[in-house]
C-alpha cells in the first residue's frame, strides 16, 4: 500500500506521518537510498516534508512504514549545523509563516542572530511574524527599548506583535495568525517558544525550560522537532533553542538583496555591483545616514559579509 503524508515528527531514525488536515499519526523509517540521496544536509527528512511511504499494512511501532520518496518542498528554513560546518540542517520545510520569538531581556537579544533567521526567511520565501515575549517584564520599566525594536523591525518591513506567555497579552492576536496554517516557531533558546505554544493550546505539552541564572541563557529544552495540532486551528512546529544561526549557499554579493529595507534603495547607488561598504555615491549608506535604514540593521549586514569570508 502507498501513501502520501506529511512528516510531523523527527526523532533522529525515526518519524511519524500523518496525511494533513487529517491528525492521525503513524510510525515510519527513511529507506537507505533517500537517506544517501540527501546526503547534504544532517537530516535528509524535515518536520513538513511531504513524503510518499510505503506499507504492508496498519503501520505500527513494529511494522513502520517506509519513507520511499520525499516530494519537492515549497519553501523551507536551512542553517549551517556548528560553526565553520559546511554542513547543513533543515529546520522545517513547507511553512505557511516562520513566528521568530525574542525577547529583549532574559535572556538579553542577540540581534545579528535575529536577522541571520530573517535573512534566511527572505531566501528560502518564508513569510515572517515576529513575536515579541515578555513584554510584561520590560515595557514599563523601559518602553524605549520596545519602541526602538520596533521602529528597526516594523521599519524594515516586518510585523512585530507584542506578547507574554505569562499573562496571556497578545495570545489571541498570535492565535488568529496561526489558524489554518502550519507555523515554525523558532528563536534563541530561552525566548519562550514552548511557553507560547503551551499558552496559545494548554492542552499541548511541548517542554518548557528555565533561564539559567549564571549565564541568563536558556537551556535547550526541545531535543527533537515536533508538529503539534492546534485545537484552534492550524498547526505549530516546536524547534530546539537555537544558540548560533549560519547562513547557507548565499553568496556575499548577493546579502543585501534579502534586507526588504536595502532592497528598496540600492537601484539607486552610483555602481553596480555595491557591496554597500566604501563606494562612493551608495543609496545604502546614504539611507543609513538619513535614518530610512537602521544603524543595527546594517551592522548585522556587515557582520554577515565577515562571516562569509570565514566560512570560504
Amino acid at each position: 500500500m502507498e501513501g502520501v503524508a506529511t512528516v510531523v515528527k523527527n526523532a533522529g531514525s525515526h518519524y511519524e506521518l500523518s496525511a494533513l488536515p487529517a491528525w492521525d499519526l503513524f510510525p515510519a523509517v527513511l529507506r537507505g537510498k533517500v537517506r544517501l540521496e540527501r546526503s547534504g544536509a544532517t537530516n535528509p527528512v524535515a518536520v513538513g516534508d511531504r513524503v510518499r511511504y510505503e506499507t504492508d499494512g496498519p503501520a505500527d511501532i513494529e511494522h513502520p512504514a517506509v519513507i520511499t520518496e520525499i516530494l519537492p518542498r515549497d519553501n523551507y528554513i536551512i542553517r549551517r549545523s556548528t560553526n565553520l560546518s559546511r554542513q547543513s540542517h533543515v529546520i522545517a520545510a513547507n511553512l505557511d509563516q516562520a513566528v521568530i520569538v525574542v525577547s529583549l531581556l532574559f535572556p538579553e537579544i542577540k540581534l545579528p542572530f535575529l536577522d541571520r533567521i530573517l535573512v534566511t526567511c527572505e531566501v528560502y520565501k518564508v513569510p515572517v511574524l515576529i513575536a515579541l515575549n515578555k513584554v510584561d517584564l520590560y515595557r514599563e520599566e523601559l518602553p524605549e527599548m520596545v519602541a526602538g525594536f520596533r521602529r528597526i523591525y516594523e521599519g524594515a518591513g516586518y510585523p512585530v506583535l507584542e506578547v507574554s506567555a505569562r499573562t496571556g497579552e497578545g495570545v489571541n492576536a498570535l492565535r488568529e495568525r496561526c489558524q489554518g496554517r502550519i507555523n515554525l516557531f523558532s528563536g534563541e533558546s530561552g525566548a519562550g517558544k514552548s511557553s507560547l505554544i503551551k499558552a496559545l493550546d494548554p492542552s499541548l505539552d511541548p517542554k518548557i525550560g528555565k533561564i539559567s541564572a549564571a549565564h541568563l541563557q536558556g537551556k535547550h529544552t526541545t531535543s527533537l522537532y515536533e508538529m503539534y495540532r492546534l485545537a484552534s486551528g492550524g498547526y505549530v512546529i516546536d524547534t530546539p533553542g537555537l544558540r548560533g544561526f549560519g547562513l547557507v549557499d548565499l553568496e556575499k554579493e548577493e546579502i543585501s538583496k534579502y534586507f526588504p529595507e536595502m532592497l528598496r534603495e540600492m537601484d539607486n547607488c552610483r555602481f553596480v555591483p555595491c557591496t554597500h561598504t566604501h563606494e562612493p555615491g551608495c543609496a545604502v549608506k546614504a539611507a543609513v545616514d538619513a535614518g530610512r535604514i537602521s544603524p543595527e540593521r546594517y551592522n548585522s549586514y556587515l557582520g554577515m559579509l565577515e562571516e562569509d569570508q570565514k566560512f570560504r
